[in-house]
């Protein structure tokens, strides 16, 4: 991963992930916390990371994808007289 993408990560996606809504997930999220060791919760975390950062690329390559098809395939997106 680059160093943007760790800063992203850091100071965008992360912020987001824990300021959602958690309602359904409580349990997995106390059992992290509670049962797993410091060492365990880095790793842990640390694939959330990883993870985090491949679905947020993922999103980007799929909107710009989208754009292109859409623009290919409808003609232009201004409107017609």
């Amino acid at each position: 991963m680059t160093d943007f993408m760790r800063w992203l990560y850091a100071s965008y996606i992360r912020p987001q992930i824990e300021a959602g809504d958690r309602t359904g997930y409580e349990l997995p999220f106390s059992l992290m916390t509670d049962l797993l060791d410091p060492d365990l919760q880095q790793k842990c975390s640390r694939l959330l990371e990883f993870y985090s950062a491949q679905a947020f690329l993922l999103g980007l390559r799929t909107g710009a994808g989208l754009c292109q098809f859409s623009q290919g395939s409808f003609g232009s997106t201004q409107p017609s007289i």
